[in-house]
């Protein structure tokens, strides 16, 4: 490969580390399957950019991207705290919404942003990829700190038993909503990022990336594994660098855009065996 296409597949993965910890927080610490990054993604890069063309600065408008995606995620857990709807479903009735929800936000269905601020300097990879290394750890740090707290046990205590967490005092709503919410404004603020990165915004721009984060993340626990917090930590970042240069491989090699999504879900049925197969040896 490429210098350039690793380079591209370095900041692509280090976005899509963002999204992989945003799947992590509610699959691995909460127990709640949940889809609302499909939809939270795209509602971040929207109210980013609509943000940028009201001539709002570039920080400012990826801040107000994160939170409005972070409300998702608040919706959803109220949906299935207090209307028992199923958590899946929760997230696609949400993720749904947020398309239209975004089409009213830009008024059409993608918007160039060539002309508007942003907080990447245009060409150039390097600085592209520190930027990029920052935002990553001014959400991995906090996180990493917060789960050794109080406030992080009790969070994995509604993950492991909720029966357990409510005997000891712990509000269930209080702490699924809390790590909706997180969960959701990391996935509003790759979106934000990418729309930055890109100057462009698509509404359509979410679709798939689930399965996306979802592969970054089973890579990472596969080569880490999940026994301590460390190695849960470190697997999203691992597993998304990982998977963003075996994608850039396999364009090299020929593989069409277009097959990108069938080859996603081909190496997350892998993952799973290789997985399966290790259990069943031990």
């Amino acid at each position: 490969m490429s210098l350039d296409l690793i380079l591209a597949g370095l900041t692509q993965g280090l976005i899509l580390a963002i999204i992989a910890y945003a799947i992590m927080v509610p699959f691995r610490l909460l127990n709640f399957a949940d889809l609302t990054a499909e939809g939270a993604y795209p509602v971040g890069g929207a109210v980013c950019a609509s943000c940028l063309y009201a001539g709002l600065s570039a920080p400012l408008a990826i801040l107000f991207g994160t939170l409005a995606a972070g409300s998702m995620g608040v919706a959803v857990g109220l949906l299935h705290l207090r209307l028992k709807v199923n958590t899946l479903l929760a997230g696609i009735i949400l993720s749904t919404m947020a398309y239209s929800v975004n089409l009213r936000i830009l008024g059409k269905p993608n918007v160039a942003l060539f002309n508007t601020v942003s907080i990447f300097p245009s060409n150039n990879q390097v600085q592209t990829t520190c930027i990029l290394v920052a935002f990553l750890s001014a959400c991995l740090i906090p996180l990493a700190l917060v789960l050794r707290t109080d406030i992080g046990l009790r969070l994995r205590a509604v993950g492991l038993n909720q029966g357990f967490a409510q005997q000891q005092g712990i509000s269930i709503v209080k702490y699924t909503l809390f790590g909706l919410f997180t969960a959701s404004c990391l996935s509003g603020l790759a979106g934000g990022l990418m729309v930055q990165m890109q100057s462009y915004m698509d509404v359509t721009m979410g679709v798939g990336i689930v399965i996306h984060g979802l592969a970054a993340l089973m890579i990472g626990e596969t080569l880490l594994g999940m026994r301590t917090m460390s190695s849960q930590l470190a697997a999203p970042l691992i597993g998304a660098l990982i998977y963003q240069q075996i994608q850039g491989f396999a364009l090299t090699i020929g593989l069409a855009p277009s097959d990108l999504k069938l080859f996603t879900g081909m190496i997350v049925i892998l993952v799973i065996l290789i997985r399966e197969n290790t259990k069943w040896c031990r």
